[in-house]
Protein backbone atom coordinates (compact mmCIF):
# COMPACT_ATOMS: atom_id res chain seq x y z
CA UNK A 1 0.00 0.00 0.00
CA UNK A 2 1.45 3.87 -0.66
CA UNK A 3 1.30 6.65 1.58
CA UNK A 4 0.57 9.87 0.25
CA UNK A 5 2.48 11.86 3.66
CA UNK A 6 1.57 15.73 4.24
CA UNK A 7 3.54 17.83 6.22
CA UNK A 8 1.58 21.16 6.75
CA UNK A 9 4.39 23.28 8.53
CA UNK A 10 6.40 22.43 5.06
CA UNK A 11 4.01 22.27 2.85
CA UNK A 12 5.73 18.84 1.33
CA UNK A 13 4.33 15.65 0.62
CA UNK A 14 6.04 12.48 0.34
CA UNK A 15 5.22 8.91 -1.08
CA UNK A 16 6.00 5.72 0.29
CA UNK A 17 4.95 2.14 -0.38
CA UNK A 18 5.00 -0.59 2.56
CA UNK A 19 4.75 -3.82 1.73
CA UNK A 20 4.79 -5.81 5.27
CA UNK A 21 1.35 -6.79 6.53
CA UNK A 22 2.23 -7.17 9.82
CA UNK A 23 2.77 -3.06 9.59
CA UNK A 24 -0.69 -2.76 7.42
CA UNK A 25 -2.76 -4.72 10.14
CA UNK A 26 -2.00 -2.09 12.56
CA UNK A 27 -4.26 0.71 10.06
CA UNK A 28 -7.13 -1.53 9.22
CA UNK A 29 -10.37 -0.86 10.76
CA UNK A 30 -9.41 2.59 11.16
CA UNK A 31 -11.30 5.53 9.92
CA UNK A 32 -10.69 8.70 8.39
CA UNK A 33 -9.72 11.68 11.01
CA UNK A 34 -8.36 9.08 13.22
CA UNK A 35 -5.01 9.39 14.32
CA UNK A 36 -2.68 6.47 15.21
CA UNK A 37 0.88 6.99 16.39
CA UNK A 38 3.92 6.44 13.62
CA UNK A 39 5.58 3.75 15.44
CA UNK A 40 2.97 1.41 13.44
CA UNK A 41 4.96 1.91 10.23
CA UNK A 42 8.27 1.91 11.15
CA UNK A 43 11.22 2.71 13.25
CA UNK A 44 11.94 5.54 11.28
CA UNK A 45 8.58 7.08 11.90
CA UNK A 46 9.16 7.07 16.26
CA UNK A 47 7.15 10.07 17.78
CA UNK A 48 5.00 11.33 14.59
CA UNK A 49 1.46 11.05 15.05
CA UNK A 50 -0.70 10.86 11.66
CA UNK A 51 -4.21 11.70 10.89
CA UNK A 52 -5.74 9.53 8.48
CA UNK A 53 -7.50 12.22 5.87
CA UNK A 54 -8.91 10.06 2.92
CA UNK A 55 -7.88 7.79 0.00
CA UNK A 56 -8.26 5.47 -2.77
CA UNK A 57 -8.91 2.03 -3.81
CA UNK A 58 -6.81 0.67 -7.38
CA UNK A 59 -9.74 1.82 -9.60
CA UNK A 60 -9.78 5.13 -8.48
CA UNK A 61 -13.06 5.00 -5.88
CA UNK A 62 -12.53 7.97 -3.28
CA UNK A 63 -12.93 6.95 0.54
CA UNK A 64 -16.05 9.00 1.86
CA UNK A 65 -16.39 10.17 5.04
CA UNK A 66 -19.87 8.91 7.26
CA UNK A 67 -19.71 5.95 5.09
CA UNK A 68 -19.25 3.32 8.17
CA UNK A 69 -18.16 0.64 5.64
CA UNK A 70 -14.86 -0.92 4.21
CA UNK A 71 -15.90 -1.78 0.92
CA UNK A 72 -17.22 -0.20 -2.01
CA UNK A 73 -20.88 1.65 -2.08
CA UNK A 74 -23.81 3.14 -4.59
CA UNK A 75 -24.72 6.48 -3.28
CA UNK A 76 -27.31 9.33 -4.43
CA UNK A 77 -25.38 12.41 -4.18
CA UNK A 78 -26.30 16.04 -4.32
CA UNK A 79 -24.55 19.28 -4.56
CA UNK A 80 -22.53 20.29 -1.81
CA UNK A 81 -21.55 16.41 -0.90
CA UNK A 82 -17.92 15.51 -1.04
CA UNK A 83 -16.75 12.99 -3.58
CA UNK A 84 -19.46 14.78 -6.46
CA UNK A 85 -19.19 17.61 -8.70
CA UNK A 86 -22.91 19.25 -9.93
CA UNK A 87 -22.88 20.25 -13.42
CA UNK A 88 -26.43 22.48 -13.41
CA UNK A 89 -28.50 22.91 -10.66
CA UNK A 90 -30.54 20.81 -8.74
CA UNK A 91 -28.18 17.54 -10.23
CA UNK A 92 -28.15 14.32 -8.47
CA UNK A 93 -26.28 11.43 -9.32
CA UNK A 94 -25.60 7.77 -7.79
CA UNK A 95 -22.16 7.34 -7.75
CA UNK A 96 -19.62 4.16 -6.50
CA UNK A 97 -17.84 5.59 -3.27
CA UNK A 98 -15.61 3.95 -0.43
CA UNK A 99 -16.40 4.01 3.10
CA UNK A 100 -14.45 5.20 5.46
CA UNK A 101 -13.05 2.65 7.18
CA UNK A 102 -9.19 1.13 6.39
CA UNK A 103 -9.01 -1.97 4.30
CA UNK A 104 -6.59 -4.26 2.76
CA UNK A 105 -7.59 -3.04 -0.76
CA UNK A 106 -7.06 0.34 -0.49
CA UNK A 107 -4.38 1.50 -3.22
CA UNK A 108 -3.32 4.96 -1.46
CA UNK A 109 -3.84 6.16 1.95
CA UNK A 110 -3.72 9.87 2.42
CA UNK A 111 -2.16 10.84 5.68
CA UNK A 112 -1.16 14.05 7.97
CA UNK A 113 1.56 15.02 10.54
CA UNK A 114 -0.05 16.16 13.23
CA UNK A 115 2.91 15.79 15.72
CA UNK A 116 6.55 15.56 14.62
CA UNK A 117 9.16 13.07 15.90
CA UNK A 118 12.74 14.01 17.35
CA UNK A 119 14.11 12.25 13.48
CA UNK A 120 13.69 14.45 10.60
CA UNK A 121 12.01 12.52 7.51
CA UNK A 122 13.68 13.34 4.34
CA UNK A 123 12.23 15.51 1.57
CA UNK A 124 9.14 15.91 4.50
CA UNK A 125 10.32 18.04 7.34
CA UNK A 126 14.10 18.39 6.65
CA UNK A 127 12.92 20.72 3.65
CA UNK A 128 10.56 24.02 2.75
CA UNK A 129 8.14 24.56 0.04
CA UNK A 130 7.50 28.30 -1.10
CA UNK A 131 4.07 29.09 -1.19
CA UNK A 132 3.59 29.67 -5.22
CA UNK A 133 0.65 31.64 -4.94
CA UNK A 134 -0.29 34.41 -2.29
CA UNK A 135 -3.42 36.83 -1.47
CA UNK A 136 -5.28 38.68 -3.64
CA UNK A 137 -7.56 40.98 -1.67
CA UNK A 138 -5.97 44.06 -1.16
CA UNK A 139 -6.64 44.14 2.50
CA UNK A 140 -5.33 40.90 2.78
CA UNK A 141 -1.71 41.75 1.28
CA UNK A 142 -1.48 45.28 3.49
CA UNK A 143 -2.30 42.64 6.40
CA UNK A 144 0.71 40.15 4.87
CA UNK A 145 3.24 42.48 4.59
CA UNK A 146 1.66 45.43 7.59
CA UNK A 147 1.18 47.71 5.00
CA UNK A 148 -0.14 51.06 5.89
CA UNK A 149 -3.22 52.28 3.54
CA UNK A 150 -1.19 55.04 1.50
CA UNK A 151 1.18 52.53 0.58
CA UNK A 152 0.96 50.86 -2.94
CA UNK A 153 -0.49 47.43 -2.20
CA UNK A 154 0.63 46.46 -6.24
CA UNK A 155 4.37 46.71 -5.28
CA UNK A 156 3.99 43.48 -2.99
CA UNK A 157 2.06 41.44 -5.23
CA UNK A 158 3.23 37.53 -5.33
CA UNK A 159 5.39 37.52 -9.27
CA UNK A 160 6.39 34.49 -10.65
CA UNK A 161 9.14 34.51 -13.48
CA UNK A 162 9.51 32.18 -16.01
CA UNK A 163 10.06 31.56 -19.93
CA UNK A 164 7.28 31.09 -22.29
CA UNK A 165 7.47 28.88 -25.43
CA UNK A 166 9.78 31.16 -27.22
CA UNK A 167 12.35 31.37 -24.66
CA UNK A 168 11.17 34.77 -23.35
CA UNK A 169 11.16 35.70 -19.59
CA UNK A 170 7.78 37.04 -18.79
CA UNK A 171 6.32 37.84 -15.49
CA UNK A 172 2.66 36.56 -14.22
CA UNK A 173 0.87 37.89 -11.11
CA UNK A 174 -2.45 37.73 -9.85
CA UNK A 175 -5.13 40.81 -10.20
CA UNK A 176 -5.93 42.35 -6.97
CA UNK A 177 -9.63 42.20 -6.09
CA UNK A 178 -10.71 45.20 -4.13
CA UNK A 179 -7.96 47.60 -4.92
CA UNK A 180 -8.69 50.99 -4.43
CA UNK A 181 -7.50 53.03 -7.51
CA UNK A 182 -8.05 56.84 -9.47
CA UNK A 183 -10.38 54.82 -11.53
CA UNK A 184 -12.33 53.10 -9.46
CA UNK A 185 -12.72 56.51 -7.10
CA UNK A 186 -13.61 58.31 -10.45
CA UNK A 187 -16.32 55.55 -11.76
CA UNK A 188 -17.97 55.58 -7.59
CA UNK A 189 -18.26 59.42 -8.09
CA UNK A 190 -20.26 59.37 -11.15
CA UNK A 191 -22.37 56.21 -10.07
CA UNK A 192 -23.26 58.89 -6.98
CA UNK A 193 -23.52 61.61 -9.29
CA UNK A 194 -25.86 59.68 -11.37
CA UNK A 195 -27.86 58.69 -8.60
CA UNK A 196 -28.32 61.94 -7.41
CA UNK A 197 -29.32 63.12 -10.84
CA UNK A 198 -32.08 60.40 -10.99
CA UNK A 199 -32.82 61.26 -7.98
CA UNK A 200 -33.40 65.05 -8.04
CA UNK A 201 -34.94 64.53 -11.58
CA UNK A 202 -37.66 61.72 -9.94
CA UNK A 203 -38.27 64.73 -6.90
CA UNK A 204 -39.15 66.88 -9.56
CA UNK A 205 -41.36 64.50 -11.86
CA UNK A 206 -43.01 63.73 -8.66
CA UNK A 207 -43.87 67.61 -8.21
CA UNK A 208 -44.79 67.92 -11.51
CA UNK A 209 -47.25 65.09 -11.73
CA UNK A 210 -48.65 66.46 -8.18
CA UNK A 211 -49.10 70.04 -9.59
CA UNK A 212 -50.66 68.56 -12.79
CA UNK A 213 -53.09 66.02 -10.39
CA UNK A 214 -54.38 69.13 -8.69
CA UNK A 215 -55.27 70.86 -11.90
CA UNK A 216 -57.15 68.06 -13.18
CA UNK A 217 -58.84 67.97 -9.93
CA UNK A 218 -59.69 71.71 -9.75
CA UNK A 219 -60.52 71.51 -13.55
CA UNK A 220 -62.90 68.39 -12.57
CA UNK A 221 -64.42 70.51 -9.66
CA UNK A 222 -65.15 74.05 -11.64
CA UNK A 223 -66.80 71.82 -14.66
CA UNK A 224 -68.61 70.35 -12.18
CA UNK A 225 -70.35 73.37 -10.41
CA UNK A 226 -70.68 75.09 -14.07
CA UNK A 227 -72.56 71.67 -14.40
CA UNK A 228 -74.83 72.40 -11.17
CA UNK A 229 -75.46 76.27 -12.14
CA UNK A 230 -76.83 75.61 -15.28
CA UNK A 231 -79.11 72.89 -13.97
CA UNK A 232 -80.29 75.16 -11.16
CA UNK A 233 -80.84 78.11 -14.24
CA UNK A 234 -83.15 75.97 -16.11
CA UNK A 235 -84.95 74.86 -13.05
CA UNK A 236 -85.96 78.18 -12.28
CA UNK A 237 -86.33 79.28 -15.84
CA UNK A 238 -88.87 76.44 -15.82
CA UNK A 239 -90.42 77.55 -12.53
CA UNK A 240 -91.72 81.12 -14.05
CA UNK A 241 -92.98 79.85 -16.93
Amino acid sequence: MKFNIAYPATGCQKFIDIDDEKKLRSIYDRRISQEFPGEDLGDEFQGYVFRISGGNDKQGFPMKQGVLTATRVRLLLKDGQSCFRSRRNGMRKRKSVRGCIVGADLAVLNLVVVKKGDQEIAGLTDSQTPLRLGPKRANKIRKLYNLDQAEDVRKFVITREFENKKGKKVQKRCKIQRLVTPVTLARKRQRKATELKQLQKSKADAVEYYALVQKRLSEQKEARRSEISKRRSSRRASKKE
